[in-house]
């Protein structure tokens, strides 16, 4: 994308005079946010941070990856030294989800399974994030982006797609890199390589997406644009339809909760 007149310093200032404005309407004390060791919990965390507001950063560990931890611990520790008004909290989540793991009857599709409880990961998280909010009179500060939160869907429902409020839902993942690197977040954070972290091993979000971000930022740019797969040929085609398809089949965490309407005349 061309990034020529992204403006980080107004952006900055943007999105942390309306973290603010909503607090302040909302009556809330501050925010909480959960760190993962990615660039988006940092930048959130950061402009969180900013507000002078008082924000709580979790660290949520189930059975994860080192380089996943130390990442998130550098981070807070920055942020410590930084703002005042940050504090910080461990919730280790692995014994309660090894105990709710356990618990689950016998499944032969080990790929299904994978997946229902790496978003059993993100929920348990979910489920952290609010306690904090709720013992302390905190919003919970959502983390996505623009292209997984209206693009591909690539968050769990009620699991990291369960916040109060989205600042960076708006920017694109290019976008928060560069707003990152103005807000001076660690670089081994910036140019780690995106992963969600739900499934213990060291896949990467282009692993599970088939393609990357910037990829999926250009479909998601032309789809908007009316441009359909014919108007391309090769791997952006191919990355084109990745797009088409998780637009599709995702809609119903972007969309909301289908209610069935009663006529009238039967109530």
């Amino acid at each position: 994308m061309n990034h020529t007149s992204f403006q980080a310093d107004k952006i900055n200032l943007h999105i942390v005079e309306w973290l603010k404005d909503y607090a302040t309407k909302a009556g809330v004390k501050g925010f909480v946010v959960g760190i993962s060791g990615g660039i988006d919990s940092a930048v959130t965390s950061t402009l969180c941070a900013q507000t002078g507001l008082p924000t709580l950063c979790v660290e949520m560990p189930i059975h994860q990856a080192s380089n996943q931890v130390s990442r998130g611990k550098e981070h807070i520790a920055f942020l410590k030294h930084t703002f005042e008004n940050v504090s910080s909290v461990i919730s280790d989540l692995t014994p309660v989800y090894d105990e709710f793991a356990s618990q689950h009857p016998e499944i032969e599709d080990e790929a299904k399974l994978n997946l229902t409880l790496a978003n059993t990961r993100a929920r348990l998280r979910m489920t952290s994030l609010y306690f904090h909010a709720g013992i302390n009179s905190y919003l919970v500060a959502g983390t996505g982006n623009k292209v997984e939160d209206f693009g591909v869907g690539f968050f769990t429902k009620y699991g990291d797609g369960g916040v109060d409020i989205s600042p960076i839902a708006d920017l694109m993942k290019s976008e928060v890199r560069l707003l990152a690197a103005y807000l001076q977040v660690p670089a081994s954070i910036i140019i780690a390589k995106p992963t969600d972290g739900l499934f213990g091993d060291d896949r990467t979000d282009e692993d599970q997406l088939g393609a990357s971000y910037d990829e999926l930022e250009a479909a998601m740019t032309a789809a908007e644009a009316g441009k359909t797969s014919s108007d391309f040929t090769g791997r952006a085609q191919e990355v084109f339809e990745i797009y088409s398809r998780l637009n599709r089949i995702n809609k119903h965490k972007v969309n909301p909760i289908p209610i069935c309407e009663i006529p009238k005349n039967l109530k």
